[in-house]
């Protein structure tokens, strides 16, 4: 099937990402947030977005014209009823999703595949709101969305092929590299980063090393281009408690147990840059 318009449901952090990705890629995008505060400031990171890398050569000021005019914006779920996919970017809440999906599958014409940015929940209680669960899949982004090159792409029980294979595609048009994961908790990448980053902060915790010799091991020693404690304050402590959650109270493996530090700084509401204060303190 020939993607066309591309809805996505979020103007959040990842969702700003996906809508910027689409239309540099050449789709019309229509873009939903609950309200147009949060739409405006998810369109002004675009903005902001496009605008950096005018000023560093890597677009004409015609391309980030011809990006912005490709979007278009709303709060009214009615207007996803043309598009061909739809990615849903909203927090990771089940319940939330599952009734995001219910109404999109009543707007939506019944050719619309119905995907979800979701890192670490269900897929297939998702699809099963709707009536069509063969065209339901999961696009897993990574953040920032624009310079991550992976997608995974997720397979459930009733995933069809031929959906499975427009996601691929879809997601090579994007300029990604496209893994395939099991519709399992989370999937490949978030199954192998979740221990490890919460390691991390184990060994934190029992006073092992210090947050920043962790990171200098990391950056210098294994090569990453971030620490795991400047990287959690990147993607937010909160995502991460969320979806380490998830992971054990899917498997109960006592690897995936959120540590006690991260608790209680979740609790502070010390989220990492977003907040100004993470494992390292930042500037608003």
């Amino acid at each position: 099937m020939e993607i066309k318009k591309v809805g996505v449901v979020g103007c959040g952090l990842m969702g700003a990402g996906i809508v910027q990705v689409c239309a540099q890629s050449g789709y019309q995008v229509e873009v939903s947030e609950i309200n147009d505060e949060l739409l405006n400031k998810g369109l002004a990171s675009i903005d902001a977005a496009l605008t950096k890398s005018v000023d560093k050569g890597k677009i004409t000021q015609q391309g980030k014209d011809s990006t912005l005019a490709r979007i278009k914006d709303t709060t009214d779920a009615s207007d996803f009823h043309d598009c061909d996919l739809i990615i849903e970017a909203a927090i990771e809440n089940l319940d939330l999703k599952k009734k995001i999906f219910a109404e999109l599958d009543r707007i939506c014409p019944k050719h619309t595949i119905l995907a979800t940015n979701t890192s670490c929940l269900s897929i297939l209680d998702m699809a099963m709101e709707t009536s069509r669960p063969d065209k339901v899949l999961g696009m897993h982004f990574f953040n920032p969305v624009p310079l991550m090159r992976l997608l995974e792409v997720v397979k459930t029980i009733a995933t069809s092929d031929e959906t499975l294979e427009t996601g691929k595609e879809f997601g090579k048009s994007l300029g990604k590299s496209v893994v395939v994961a099991p519709d399992i908790p989370g999937f490949i990448v978030n199954r192998l980063q979740v221990p490890f980053r919460l390691n991390a902060i184990r060994m934190l915790e029992a006073r092992i090393a210090t947050k920043e010799d962790i990171d200098t091991a990391l950056t210098l020693g294994l090569g990453h281009p971030m620490g795991q404690f400047a990287l959690q304050d990147l993607v937010g402590l909160d995502v991460t408690y969320a979806v380490a959650n998830a992971l054990y109270e899917e498997t109960k493996d006592p690897k995936f147990a959120p540590p006690t530090l991260m608790k209680k700084m979740a609790a502070a509401g010390w989220l990492g840059r977003k907040t100004g204060k993470g494992f390292y303190e930042y500037n608003k």
